[in-house]
């Protein structure tokens, strides 16, 4: 199985991230509920949102299930195993390099907000709280 070129976005809706991975909507609903390390936000209307690394994660679990022929409990062991020699690793980010992930993530749900039929105000990026 070959890997996907993930478009250079920061939120997927479940329609794009079922093309992605390869399976149908219904089978990312029930990975989400086997799987704790997936967990997509959701907008105010109730529609899943994935962020890029719950699309490679759920990616990582199609190779599990699927290519490597784990079972549901093999391929969650893996994946805490992975995470374990992943929290391992340093951090090769350094602050200024998060500062514009977060920053470009922002600008993303800002926009994705504003073309919400559901949402009534929207606060500008540079706009704070008093």
């Amino acid at each position: 199985m070959s890997e996907p070129e993930l478009p250079d976005k920061l939120y997927f809706k479940i329609g794009e991230v079922a093309r992605l991975v390869g399976v149908k909507p219904y089978v990312l609903r029930y990975w989400e509920t086997e799987f704790s390390v997936v967990r997509p936000g959701k907008t105010r209307s109730h529609h899943r949102l994935y962020r890029r690394r719950d699309v490679e994660t759920l990616l990582e679990i199609r190779r599990l299930l699927y290519g490597e022929r784990y079972t549901i409990e093999g391929a969650k062991r893996r994946l805490r195993e992975l995470g374990r020699a992943a929290a391992a690793a340093p951090l090769a980010a350094d602050r200024d390099d998060l500062v514009a992930r977060v920053r470009a993530e922002l600008l993303e749900l800002q926009r994705m907000l504003e073309g919400d039929p559901g949402a009534s105000r929207q606060l500008s990026l540079g706009e704070r709280s008093r």
